[in-house]
Parts: C-alpha cells; structure tokens; sequence
C-alpha cells in the first residue's frame, strides 16, 4: 500500500516506517522537522511540511495516491503540555483536525493513530485493559483523548477506518543501529541512564524510592519500538472502513525504575552513580498493560519479553551515535 506518515522522522515514526519499507509497503513520510531528524528518513522520501496547513497535505496525499495514513506527529511533553496547553491543543488537536478533513477531501479514510496510556489518567486497577475510564490529568493525554473521540465519529458518519493504538513506554532501537531515539530534551529513563555510562550525565536521579512497589521506586510497562511498529503493520491488514479499534500495546510486565538501572549496568559495564530525589507531581506508582485484546484482534505480541534485550538495542544504538544524529556529521 502506499502509507502517509506523518511524524515519521521522530522516534517511533521512524521505526515504523522502516518496517513499512521492509515490508513492501511505498511509505511517503511528512514531518515539519521540529522534532524530528531527517537522518532517520529513507532519502527522498521526506516531504516536508506542516500539519497546520491542509492545502500541503492534500496535495501530499493527492500527489502519491495515498491509502491509508499512519499519525504520530504530535507534541508528547506531560510537562510542557501543563506549562504550555496551547501548543498542545494547537499542535496534536487542531492540526490532526486539518489531516482527517485533508483526508476526507482526497478520499483517504484509514488511519492509525499513535495514542497513549496517558489518556487513562491515574487507573484504579492493574493491569490496565481497555475497558478502564479514561481520565487524563494533563493537557497531553487529554489531547489524545479527544482525537480517538474523533476517529470514532469520523468512523460513524464519513466511513473511516482507524485504529487508536494505546503505547505503554516505548524503549529501545532497531537492531540494526541503523536508527535509534535522539530526543532533545530527552525524557525517557533508559537513554537518560545511558547517557550516565556514557559520561554525558554524572548521575541518575531517582524521583521517589517510597511507593508502594517492591522497592519503591515507580513500575512501568516497557515495549520495543518495533515492537509497536509492528502492530502497527498488523493493524492496517485489519482495519475495515466504519470501524474503528482501540488497544493497548504493552507486554503486561513491568520494571521498576531500580531495575531498569540494574539492567543497563550489566549492559553497558559501567557503575552508573544514582541520587534519590523527591516524588515529581502525578507519578502513578504503577503501570502495566493488559494487550490480551491486541493479540486476539491483531494476533501481536511483543517479540522483545527481556528488558535487558530492549536495553542492548538502545545501549547498541547509543554507544554508537553518542550525540545521536548529529554524530554522522
């Protein structure tokens, strides 16, 4: 098929589009580049444009007969997104808007849509299933929350097909250490830890080691980016035009932030100094997935079980592209 991606020079965009291409799928990626890295994209395959502008992406759409689209471009700071809510309702609201009407004037109505376990809020119960309310409690999840509300109208009175696709924490590299994560600034724990092994960072801080965990410190659901992208590539196999499907991507087990220390310091050899800080503000002491419904709709399960597996791909990646991108220049 030929696929649209938007955000596709960001981190799980890239990942999945590389799987697309292997796959034999034509991926066309659009990225404005804000956050993302044209490094990461096969050469001439980058258009680059805004998703604010909806004449730039009719005419992407329109030019390489698209048929289905895959969207990740999106703000995904919880912080800057209390800090600053309207880049978020601009950015992940209003401009996703302007892509389901450029679709719907080039005859384009299926769509995979990057969501987010921040659309849960703080759940009641663990493992988290589908069917758990959801209550954002920052502009970031509450943003993704209204857009799988619009896909499931957009599914009901103009024929879309979509697929809301829920990820736990996302970790990891390709195996190839082709591409990799290359985030600035960088928010996720395990290349934070890396950066310690590699000298960037003196130490790790830990945001709290009293929670009700077995050794304090907060439990999360980490899945392989490749993993996500291929149940992305499932996902499209299966969408059918009126319907609409919302899952959870995660491996339903958890590691806490101790033992993702611990795992990178067999990894990489090295001691890895850690602090202990306070609690930040809004940090569930646990969360895990329940993808049982992803693997009966989309027959998918993670092929990375291991935390020390998804920490070889990233320490691979890391060690080798210590400035990220900017280290192949």
């Amino acid at each position: 098929m030929k696929v649209l991606v938007t955000g596709g020079a960001g981190y799980v965009g890239s990942h999945t589009t590389k799987l697309l291409e292997q796959a034999g799928h034509e991926a066309w990626v659009f990225d404005s580049l804000v956050t993302g890295h044209r490094q990461a994209v096969t050469p001439g395959r980058l258009i680059e444009g805004h998703l604010g502008d909806r004449a730039e992406i009719q005419a992407a759409l329109q030019e390489h007969q698209i048929e289905a689209v895959f969207h990740f471009a999106a703000f995904a700071l919880v912080g800057e997104s209390v800090a600053q809510p309207d880049l978020y309702y601009q950015n992940n609201v209003v401009c996703t808007l302007n892509l389901l009407e450029a679709m719907r004037a080039s005859n384009v109505n299926r769509i995979i849509f990057s969501s987010t376990t921040a659309t849960y809020g703080e759940p009641d119960t663990i493992p988290i299933t589908e069917d758990v309310r959801q209550e954002p409690i920052n502009p970031y999840g509450f943003t993704k929350l209204v857009i799988e509300r619009a896909l499931e109208d957009y599914a009901r009175a103009y024929g879309f097909g979509y697929a809301a696709l829920r990820y736990f924490n996302a970790a990891g590299a390709s195996p190839s250490g082709e591409i990799g994560e290359d985030h600035d600034p960088e928010s996720h724990l395990i290349p934070i830890v890396l950066q310690v092994a590699l000298g960037q960072r003196e130490q790790i801080s830990i945001f709290g080691d009293d929670y009700a965990t077995p050794d304090g410190t907060c439990i999360r659901d980490y899945v392989h980016v490749d993993d996500l992208g291929r149940a992305h590539l499932k996902a499209l196999d299966r969408l059918e035009t009126g319907e609409g499907m919302r899952l959870n991507l995660g491996t339903g087990r958890g590691n806490s932030v101790r033992e993702i220390i611990e795992a990178c310091r067999r990894v990489t050899g090295h001691s890895i100094p850690e602090v202990i800080g306070s609690r930040r503000p809004g940090d569930p002491s646990e969360l895990i997935a329940d993808a049982s419904l992803a693997n009966r709709v989309l027959d998918w399960q993670p092929e990375y079980t291991d935390i020390e597996g998804i920490v070889e791909t990233a320490w691979n990646w890391h060690r080798h592209h210590p400035r990220g991108y900017a280290s192949r220049a």
